[in-house]
């Protein structure tokens, strides 16, 4: 090759170095009219847990679900918020077995943070609302599915990223009667959590026109499958457990997860099993690779080494809802943020498919249901055909007009 040429080709090279680091340094310096970088504390509290012990071999165990949403959330936030030169730090606190919210809220209160991931039970959630200095925040409930923290113990500094019992229920409800699947067995758990969501699964019902042809509780407690004559006893012992007149599809209420994989494939008539396992109605799961939300799962990924849980979606959420207010309105005021979080004005992308928003009367976010079975994507409610004058969204849920949230 020519010298000339040489020279003319090592002269591009200097002009498009030059060009690169103009750039640089103008993402680099301020915006003018801006003020100098400053920081918003998000905090995070979250409570020791005792994992469930692995139901089979490709269960994992996970310690840290929640907490691994919040900061994918504080990363996107940070990265969106550079150019306008703002900036997000999480700080997170983990209460001890028995330790109660009031010093992690107090703790928060002095360090001025405004907004905080509260990745709690229900009772620990309404003691840390009602502690002293949680009057001055906004606190996001990403854990606790319960009704009744959406009605008679809602509070107003309490927004819910994590979808109600009642939200689920509704969703895979519409699901079933979209398939003319309207006749349903429903086997209830002896939890609390199970009760809970057996009232929301009746309810959904009522509400979508399905009928409830046999409702009874789980009373047989069968041998670990995994144990050497555990599927032996499950294989005998399941189709006795359900031998019941004719239904379209079973119906699980077993939040617990400590029966209901048991039954797919053992029951005595040949019928799908949904509701808290087999086809399940649920915030998030790692199936889902629409609406652009292989991205959201590529990065959870890398940062936690696992896939994102509904727990750790809920907590996203809500970090990423505090990042898009600061982005919208050019300000890390929090009065101004929380106002914007509960106005009709404020809209998130959440890999969903649809903006999602909170409801003014409970707090609830708005947001489609996954439908997923164990490996894909199913469907997504609401369903066709399921209208509402507001917002279809509002027919998964406590509905304004059935609300008894009284703020």
């Amino acid at each position: 090759m020519p010298i000339s040429n040489i020279q003319l080709r090592l002269r591009d090279l200097s002009r498009i170095r030059l060009a690169l680091a103009l750039v640089m340094l103008f993402l680099a310096a301020p915006v003018p009219g801006l003020a100098e970088p400053h920081t918003i504390v998000i905090g995070y509290l979250g409570q020791q847990r005792t994992p469930p012990l692995p139901l089979g071999p490709l269960d994992q165990t996970v310690t840290d679900d929640g907490l691994q949403g919040a900061r994918l959330g504080i990363g996107d936030d940070a990265g969106a918020g550079r150019f306008l030169g703002q900036q997000f730090r999480l700080q997170q606190v983990i209460l001890k077995f028995g330790e109660t919210p009031a010093e992690a809220i107090k703790e928060f209160a002095a360090a001025g943070i405004s907004f905080v991931v509260a990745d709690l039970d229900a009772l620990q959630l309404l003691q840390a609302s009602a502690a002293p200095g949680a009057e001055r925040m906004t606190l996001f409930n990403s854990r606790a599915p319960d009704d009744r923290l959406r009605q008679e113990d809602c509070r107003r500094n309490v927004l819910h990223t994590i979808p109600s019992h009642a939200m689920l229920a509704d969703a895979l409800a519409q699901y079933l009667v979209w398939k003319r699947w309207q006749h349903w067995f429903l086997l209830v758990g002896p939890h609390p959590q199970d009760q809970a969501m057996a009232a929301a699964f009746r309810r959904a019902a009522t509400r979508f026109g399905a009928e409830i042809t046999v409702d009874q509780p789980w009373t047989f407690r069968p041998a670990n499958g995994r144990a050497d004559t555990g599927h032996v006893t499950l294989q005998t012992e399941i189709p006795a457990a359900t031998q019941v007149s004719d239904y379209d599809v079973l119906v699980i209420a077993d939040e617990a997860d400590e029966f209901g994989a048991y039954l797919e494939g053992r029951t005595a008539l040949p019928r799908p099993v949904a509701g808290t396992q087999g086809l399940v109605a649920t915030g998030w799961s790692a199936v889902n690779e629409e609406w652009g939300a292989t991205q959201l799962q590529d990065r959870f990924h890398k940062l936690a080494g696992r896939w994102m849980l509904p727990s750790d979606y809920a907590a996203w959420l809500a970090v990423k809802s505090v990042g898009e207010a600061a982005t919208r309105l050019h300000s890390l005021d929090p009065t101004a943020i929380g106002n914007y979080l509960r106005s009709d004005d404020f809209l998130l992308a959440g890999f969903k498919g649809q903006g999602l928003s909170f409801r003014p009367w409970d707090g609830q976010m708005r947001q489609p249901i996954l439908i997923a079975g164990p490996r894909l994507l199913v469907s997504s409610s609401p369903q066709p055909g399921f209208l509402h004058q507001r917002s279809t969204l509002d027919t998964l849920g406590i509905d304004l007009e059935e609300s008894t949230c009284k703020f």
